[in-house]
């Protein structure tokens, strides 16, 4: 059987995380749905993921914390960043960490859509 590509998404947003999760699950993918870093953290251990969407701005650990704590740790993941306060400090932290999007709320679904596909043909 095929492997069907494993999708987390980190957001405190409760809306944000089910819309993420819907467009997902429209392209065939599995959505694994976390609420803070922290609640990812211990998913990670558990399960594998083929990618991470994650807000950066979050209450405790904030998505860029979460970055350097998979590099850390050495899981090297992609990461799709989206945030609602597009810093340009930010963008630069997260894209020298290895991310492969930085994406401004409210975020264009084509560009996630691109953005998934290309990871997941790299697998």
């Amino acid at each position: 059987m095929d492997h069907i590509p494993r999708i987390a998404i980190v957001d405190d947003d409760q809306s944000c995380r089910m819309a993420l999760a819907s467009l997902v699950r429209s392209l065939g993918y599995v959505p694994c749905v976390c609420s803070s870093a922290e609640d990812f953290l211990a998913l990670i251990d558990a399960e594998d993921v083929d990618c991470l969407i994650s807000d950066v701005q979050m209450p405790g650990m904030d998505g860029l914390a979460l970055q350097r704590s998979l590099l850390a740790k050495g899981r090297s993941l992609p990461i799709l960043f989206i945030t609602a306060y597009p810093k340009e400090s930010a963008r630069r932290a997260a894209i020298a960490g290895g991310a492969l999007c930085f994406l401004g709320k409210p975020y264009d679904a084509q560009l996630i859509i691109d953005c998934l596909e290309s990871v997941v043909t790299k697998a």
